[in-house]
């Protein structure tokens, strides 16, 4: 399979949406109260894709996966109950969901590396993201793809695990 990652389009919201709506399935089938609060919904993706901060991961012309991708945008960040590794500008990425065909295919981490590259293209060597307590895939791919543990953040009055991960420079 050949993965492309990509700025999501205003037209591609339905298929976006779709794949949000069965992720927010999944995480109350795990018993997760992540995502559901009425957040993530089909205006928040559609600010992100006007924003220019919507991304898609495909498969030829499938969309499989989308997330926001921020540069020094999260004010909750500031208030981080812990330390960060760096102070230096950042990329965060938020809103992570795969389609259900294509779970267990390495997607999440694929598009986590499409991140990275993203960070370097700007000149950014922080990535910073976090996850609900109870996401435990995530918290796998973070501690596989070697995200460091900073400390706690709060979203919409939750708790959240908070991580970061330096990148090499390449000179």
């Amino acid at each position: 399979m050949e993965y492309h990652f990509r700025k999501a389009k205003i037209a591609e919201i339905p298929s976006i949406w779709a794949i949000l709506q069965l992720a927010i399935e999944r995480r109350k089938k795990d018993g997760s109260n992540q995502w559901q609060d009425g957040y993530p919904n089909p205006d928040v993706v559609q600010k992100d894709i006007e924003k220019e901060t919507g991304f898609v991961l495909t498969d030829g012309e499938t969309i499989v996966g989308y997330c926001a991708i921020l540069i020094n945008d999260e004010p909750e960040y500031a208030k981080i109950e812990g330390k960060w590794l760096t102070n230096d500008d950042f990329v965060v990425f938020h809103r992570v969901a795969i389609s259900e065909a294509y779970l267990g295919k390495g997607c999440a981490q694929k598009m986590m590396e499409h991140i990275e590259d993203f960070a370097r293209q700007n000149t950014i060597y922080s990535i910073k993201a976090d996850t609900n307590f109870d996401n435990f895939a995530m918290i796998k791919i973070f501690e596989k793809l070697g995200y460091t543990f900073c400390g706690h953040v709060y979203f919409r009055g939750g708790q959240r695990k908070a991580y970061e991960k330096m990148l090499v420079k390449f000179f």
